[in-house]
């Protein structure tokens, strides 16, 4: 985890097993030129925008993605690798502060743990979300996939809704879960992997009957040769939103990718 000399020390909860490993698969793609597009206001965005899984303490990755031309749409806020934690920490305020005013939207991250971690742990993420950060859009990671979990993200979704009427909920089972579930998250995040399993990607006929804003990839252990056609692939897949890094390992969000200027770059071009 990059992280300032007085950081905290907190260890990444393990990539989710279950579904073979993660890079924010998914997930949402660069901003237009110059401006990034937010979330919130317009859940069909023109072209494919670029979503950063910023598990990393505030320091160099930050601001790095801060400083980018254009930034970053999207830029997931991970405190604890569970959720917003029990206090606020003053450096993602910073770090959020600094983020929201050059124009990026930031999703709180709360871990769902497949429907086993209690609705009201979540809850309270929300709420500390809004009140320490001023973070109103969710991003509930290690959903589930089958129809078992629907009344528990049913409730989740109905609550970060009521809390903040048009807020943004993103669902993360990592793959092409039950179609139900397309009728709670604003955007699901239906790939994530390395890019090995990547090519091979089969997708269900009927995600093309929802527009591609619906949908968000992230695709790790991706070569610096193979990143412009795990972005292209993206595309044709019908993903609005889209993360690919090299890194690997237990949080291969751990810090930008290499090329991420590449990335951000090519992202840019296909919304100019």
């Amino acid at each position: 985890m990059i992280a300032l000399p007085t950081a905290p020390v907190r260890r990444r909860a393990p990539v989710r097993k279950r579904r073979r490993s993660l890079a924010l698969s998914g997930i949402l793609l660069a901003a237009a030129v110059g401006i990034a597009i937010p979330l919130v206001s317009g859940r069909h965005p023109p072209c494919q925008q670029l979503a950063v899984p910023a598990y990393f303490y505030p320091g160099a990755s930050w601001t790095r993605a801060i400083n980018s031309k254009p930034v970053p749409s999207v830029m997931i806020l991970d405190i604890t690798s569970s959720g917003a934690g029990s206090s606020p920490d003053r450096n993602y305020q910073a770090a959020v502060k600094r983020a929201q005013a050059a124009g990026i939207e930031i999703i709180g991250y709360s871990n769902t743990d497949y429907a086993l971690r209690p609705a009201a742990a979540v809850e309270a993420d929300v709420r500390n979300y809004r009140a320490w950060y001023g973070v109103t859009n969710i991003f509930l990671d290690q959903a589930s996939s089958n129809s078992s979990g629907i009344a528990y993200y049913r409730r989740l979704t109905n609550y970060i809704h009521d809390v903040d009427p048009g807020s943004t909920v993103i669902l993360n089972p990592g793959t092409y879960p039950d179609r139900q579930y397309m009728s709670l998250g604003d955007v699901v995040m239906v790939y994530e992997n390395t890019y090995a399993h990547y090519v091979n990607l089969q997708v269900p006929s009927w995600a093309y009957k929802y527009p591609a804003a619906s949908f968000a990839y992230s695709v790790y252990a991706t070569s610096g040769p193979q990143l412009a056609k795990t972005i292209s692939l993206s595309e044709s897949r019908h993903a609005g939103y889209v993360y690919v890094t090299n890194r690997t390992g237990s949080n291969p969000y751990s810090s930008l990718p290499a090329y991420w200027a590449s990335e951000d770059a090519i992202i840019a071009a296909r919304c100019s």
